[in-house]
């Protein structure tokens, strides 16, 4: 049997991104920055309503500006969600910056806003905040933007997993003071390899141009005048960014169908709590994630998939339990290592049929049976 993976690229059955591709071929622009870089921005504006938009090689890049965009420097506290992937994270200790780590909640998987504002009382000089969407899922952001203006914090979204869902609304990755996305190959949409900052604030965005193309003053000769990165997208990236946009929405659907799809084939044997769906929400359902209800260890489901050729992962282990970051701050009580140690995430690619959903469904049925 082929190869069912947790999530993988899925290119237009209409090849939208081949034209903007041989656009770029064909104008001989098969380089860092071009005409697909100008109109993916804009486009990415377009479809979140606003703000200003740079083009980046990856979330993690993205990430970095935002910090520096924020004036986090050396020694600075940021308090960053704990239940995410590293990339989330690694920009912080670039910067010479000291995370502190928070934990989630239950109604949302994501950073838990109690937590949140003891470790803003713990630590009242901190200069931001960093919230993760997480598998598609938005955070309570009100509460979040309610704390970050009270004690005076800049909030930066990572919204890397959740390009496309709404909070009451609006678009998660456009309430703080910048926003990430990421274009990995195992996103909703990719570029390959990508990533999007956004924010209100031009002047900062123009900052982060400057920077990210390395930092290179206006002249007729090369001169630097600060730190500069390459981190800027390229032609063809954008190019494939462009004609993935245009099916965004129809990803949206099917991740939505793959979610429910498993939560009604799964949820009559009384032992999966899926991801929760709260009233403000609507996600992209990027991975359709759940925590185990009775005494059987997830790693058991997977492995029992693995046997099948089916691609299946735990849930993110939490940064505060990792050996690199287990000397900074923790702040919570337990929730994210018990989503971790019970969750599963499973297969939910958009390519998926539905006789391999039922395929799929047929062996986690079997691996519960034979725990």
């Amino acid at each position: 049997m082929k190869k069912i993976w947790l999530s993988s690229p899925h290119m237009s059955k209409e090849k939208y991104e081949m034209k903007y591709i041989n656009e770029a071929f064909d104008t001989n622009w098969i380089a860092p920055l071009g005409p697909n870089v100008d109109h993916f921005e804009q486009e990415m504006v377009d479809y979140l309503n606003g703000g200003f938009a740079i083009a980046l090689n990856s979330g993690t890049s993205a990430i970095h500006m935002a910090l520096k965009a924020a004036n986090i420097t050396k020694r600075d506290i940021v308090l960053v969600q704990s239940l995410t992937f590293s990339a989330t994270v690694n920009p912080i200790i670039y910067e010479g910056a000291v995370p502190v780590f928070i934990d989630s909640d239950y109604k949302t998987w994501n950073m838990s806003p109690e937590y949140l504002e003891q470790a803003l009382i713990k630590y009242p000089n901190a200069k931001a905040v960093i919230i993760v969407h997480l598998y598609g899922f938005s955070t309570d952001i009100d509460r979040i933007v309610e704390l970050c203006k009270k004690y005076n914090v800049k909030l930066i979204e990572d919204a890397a997993e959740s390009l496309g869902s709404k909070y009451k609304g609006k678009y998660t990755g456009t309430f703080g003071d910048f926003g990430v996305y990421s274009f990995n190959g195992n996103k909703i949409i990719t570029t390959s390899g990508g990533g999007l900052l956004i924010s209100k604030d031009f002047d900062r965005i123009q900052k982060v141009r400057y920077w990210s193309s390395q930092s290179k003053d206006v002249a007729k000769h090369y001169q630097h005048s600060e730190l500069g990165y390459n981190y800027r997208m390229s032609n063809i990236s954008a190019g494939i960014g462009r004609g993935q946009l245009k099916v965004l929405n129809r990803r949206i659907e099917k991740k939505r169908y793959i979610y429910n799809y498993y939560k009604k084939s799964l949820n009559e044997d009384d032992v999966f709590d899926f991801m929760p769906l709260n009233e403000w929400d609507e996600p992209n359902y990027w991975l359709s994630c759940a925590l185990v209800k009775k005494e059987i260890n997830p790693i058991k489901i997977i492995i029992e998939l693995e046997k099948h050729n089916i691609e299946a992962r735990p849930i993110w282990k939490p940064m505060h339990l990792q050996p690199y970051f287990e000397k900074y701050d923790f702040i919570g009580g337990g929730i994210s290592e018990d989503l971790f140690t019970r969750g599963i995430c499973f297969p939910s690619d958009t390519k998926l049929q539905d006789n391999e959903l039922e395929f799929i469904v047929k062996i986690i049925k079997k691996a519960i049976k034979d725990v």
